[in-house]
């Protein structure tokens, strides 16, 4: 359960962070689509990507499922509490392995969606500087933030920077904070996924290993 919440979470919390970003870009850094005409393009192919990770954590959430039913109770029924098969250990272990490439492909994951979190949180800290310069009335136009310093935009997009009063409009837009949080939400679901992976992990090799080892027998002479 806690796979399939991390990953409804992280597709569909980053889809929105994605457009919201987007969008963004679109009305406050980029007067020229040629500038952004390649983020576009790369925002489509990860919001097509997470329709496929949905699409594939979905399928093998259902057959970790089966997996676990099929080597515990069901043989347990069979042929008693400490017996398996040796079908069933071969699919356990092929899970296992599958899950293992499957944890560090996504740990690359989780690595990556704290990168967008960063640049906002930069952000965010851009727009609490430009509050507290307006109250004291100095240095408002000295607060910066340039999306080309990150990569979103190439360097001779125009404006790609806002200072002052327009970073102050972009502040005070609800579209900054939502994209803000969406973000943290999508690297909160690729953590929480993190963790029924490597979950998922210790509980079946640990059940593998009991169960290779009860299922000799002559298990319970040798100490």
């Amino acid at each position: 359960m806690l796979c399939f919440v991390g990953v409804a979470v992280f597709c569909g919390c980053g889809h929105e962070a994605l457009a919201g970003t987007e969008k963004l870009i679109e009305q406050h850094f980029s007067q020229n689509f040629v500038d952004y005409a390649l983020l576009v393009t790369l925002v489509q192919v990860f919001q097509y990507v997470i329709y496929g990770t949905a699409s594939f954590f979905f399928l093998y959430g259902v057959l970790l499922l089966a997996e676990g039913f099929y080597t515990t109770s069901a043989v347990k029924a069979l042929f008693g509490e400490f017996r398996t098969t040796m079908c069933g250990r071969c699919v356990s272990a092929t899970f296992i392995l599958l899950t293992h490439g499957v944890m560090v492909v996504w740990m690359a994951v989780f690595a990556l969606s704290a990168l967008p979190v960063y640049v906002y949180f930069t952000m965010w800290s851009a727009c609490q500087t430009v509050k507290r310069v307006t109250e004291n009335g100095t240095g408002f136009e000295d607060v910066c933030v340039d999306v080309r310093q990150y990569g979103i935009l190439p360097w001779n997009a125009s404006p790609g920077k806002i200072c002052g009063a327009n970073l102050a409009v972009v502040c005070n837009t609800s579209d900054l904070e939502l994209t803000y949080h969406l973000f943290i939400a999508t690297f909160a679901g690729a953590a929480a996924t993190v963790i029924a992976l490597l979950t998922y992990m210790m509980a079946s090799t640990y059940n593998y290993a009991v169960l290779k080892f009860l299922s000799r027998d002559n298990c319970c002479t040798k100490f």
